[in-house]
């Protein structure tokens, strides 16, 4: 089984979805913290879309695996049981990090 960590982006398999609802397999970014994730068999993940105007921009590097620069959806935070995150690709900035929690605190209103 593979490990998860804040930060790590995975591959992941989001279907069957419906409606507007991200599909398919594509990268996303674990935003659940550390040590909940040593009690979770679930894993809170945002989806990232290849358009980097959609989003919190991540710019491509040999670091996030990331085949082009992207963006970070976080009104696409999801939950999802492990075995849908297939594959590590990388790992995000903390820059990047550090602004998808500002976001995520403005998106739930804490």
């Amino acid at each position: 089984m593979a490990e998860f960590e804040y930060g790590d982006i995975f591959l992941v398999d989001f279907d069957p979805s419906v409606g507007h609802e991200y599909q398919k397999i594509r990268p996303a970014i674990v935003v659940q913290s550390n040590q909940s994730l040593k009690n979770s068999s679930l894993v809170t993940i945002v989806a990232i879309t290849s358009n980097p105007k959609h989003g919190i921009p991540i710019g491509k590097t040999g670091r996030n695996g990331l085949y082009k620069d992207s963006a970070a959806k976080v009104n696409c935070i999801t939950s999802f049981d492990r075995i849908r995150l297939l594959k590590k690709i990388g790992i995000a900035e903390k820059g990047v990090m550090q602004e998808i929690s500002k976001d995520l605190k403005l998106h739930l209103g804490l």
